[in-house]
């Protein structure tokens, strides 16, 4: 009998010792599964935690507003045909220069309004009469050319031509710090095609309006642009964003800007 029971108690030890070995084995896999996923979700960081994906987000937001203070100088009384030079001035004392506007005025380069059977192209200099225009002896504009080789003499290879370039480069270069010189319409939206006109020229026959301006751009947002308008009284102009562009594409995409330092 005693015989007996030890058996059973050898027998009930072995499949005890069986179990256990059997549900380590079965149950190992699962186990070791649960510790890679924990291990893994410790290794990659959840969007509030990642720092690699945010900058890139953040950068567009930066550029979607951007307004800069710049001197302003009303092209009035002395200058009543000068916007581009009096916009230069502007820019030019934004950039740390001390200049005025009749020192520009008297230093741009000028060409005849009529010669003959030609007429004054403003992409070689000031058309006609900056001070006083009038029927006997009338002004126009100077484009973006003589403006920037002006410009040039005091700002040296700082100077940047623009001109060309699309929109988005207009608010990159006033997102980095600097305003924007250039060439619109003088109420800022799209001149309608009645307005322009063939202009013969010694170097070709160009198209004008009489319609043009010129500003500072210091400004942008999601819906208009700011400006310094050197025929209004103050600094810190504004007009509805789509217009002003179509009407700065009319005049060719003209813009003068500068690096920093």
């Amino acid at each position: 009998m005693k015989k007996f029971a030890a058996a059973l108690f050898m027998i009930s030890i072995i499949m005890v010792g069986s179990l256990s070995i059997f549900y380590m084995v079965t149950h190992a896999p699962e186990k070791q599964e649960q510790q890679a996923k924990e291990e893994t979700a410790g290794d990659i960081e959840s969007p509030e935690s990642s720092g690699s994906s945010e900058p890139a987000q953040q950068q567009p937001d930066e550029a979607l507003a951007k307004k800069l203070t710049a001197p302003y100088v009303s092209q009035r009384p002395e200058l009543p045909n000068g916007c581009e030079i009096t916009s230069l001035t502007m820019l030019l004392q934004s950039a740390g220069v001390k200049v005025d506007k009749l020192t520009l005025a008297r230093q741009i380069k000028k060409v005849p309004f009529q010669s003959g059977t030609y007429k004054g192209n403003p992409n070689e200099g000031f058309v006609g009469n900056m001070y006083h225009g009038n029927r006997s002896n009338p002004g126009f504009a100077v484009y973006h050319g003589p403006i920037a080789d002006l410009a040039r003499k005091y700002l040296g290879s700082r100077m940047i031509d623009m001109t060309g370039k699309s929109w988005s480069a207009v608010e990159q270069q006033i997102a980095s710090g600097t305003p924007v010189w250039v060439i619109t319409s003088i109420n800022f939206v799209p001149v309608p095609d009645n307005a322009w006109q063939e202009w013969p020229t010694r170097q070709g026959t160009i198209r004008i309006t009489f319609k043009e301006h010129s500003v500072l751009v210091t400004g942008f947002d999601a819906d208009h642009v700011y400006f310094n308008d050197p025929l209004a009284e103050a600094a810190g102009s504004k007009a509805d964003k789509k217009t002003f562009i179509e009407a700065w594409t009319q005049f060719g995409n003209q813009a003068i800007a500068y690096t920093g330092s």
